[in-house]
C-alpha cells in the first residue's frame, strides 16, 4: 500500500479589506460626494419653513470640475476678490461723485 498525502493546500482566505481614514479621505475628495436633505416644518398643512441642505465635499480640483469655484469670488474668503470689489465699489463711487458734481454745476446759477 502507498502513502497517500491528504493534507490539503491552504490558500489564504480573503478577509475584509482594511482600509484607513486617510485611503476614506482621499478617495472622497478624489471623486466629490454630495449630501443633500430638506427640512420642512408645517403646522395644519402650512409650511411655515423650509430649510434646503446641500454640502458637497471634495478637493478643489474636483470642485472646480464640477464647475464650483465661489470660494475664488467671495471677498470673505479670497484676497484678490476682496480687492476686486473695493474696486468696482471705488470706481462706482467716482461715478455716483461725478453724477453729482455734475448735476451741481449744470444747476448752479451762471456768474
Amino acid at each position: 500500500m502507498t502513502d497517500v498525502d491528504i493534507r490539503q493546500r491552504s490558500y489564504p482566505v480573503a478577509g475584509p479589506q482594511t482600509t484607513n481614514l486617510a485611503d476614506i479621505l482621499e478617495r472622497v475628495l478624489d471623486k466629490g460626494i454630495v449630501i443633500a436633505g430638506d427640512i420642512k416644518v408645517e403646522l395644519l398643512d402650512i409650511e411655515l419653513l423650509t430649510i434646503r441642505i446641500r454640502l458637497f465635499v471634495a478637493s478643489v480640483d474636483t470642485a472646480k470640475k464640477a464647475g464650483i469655484d465661489w470660494w475664488e469670488t467671495d471677498p470673505a474668503l479670497s484676497s484678490r476678490a476682496a480687492r476686486s470689489a473695493l474696486q468696482d465699489e471705488n470706481r462706482e463711487l467716482r461715478e455716483r461723485l461725478e453724477a453729482l458734481e455734475s448735476k451741481t454745476r449744470d444747476e448752479s446759477p451762471q456768474q
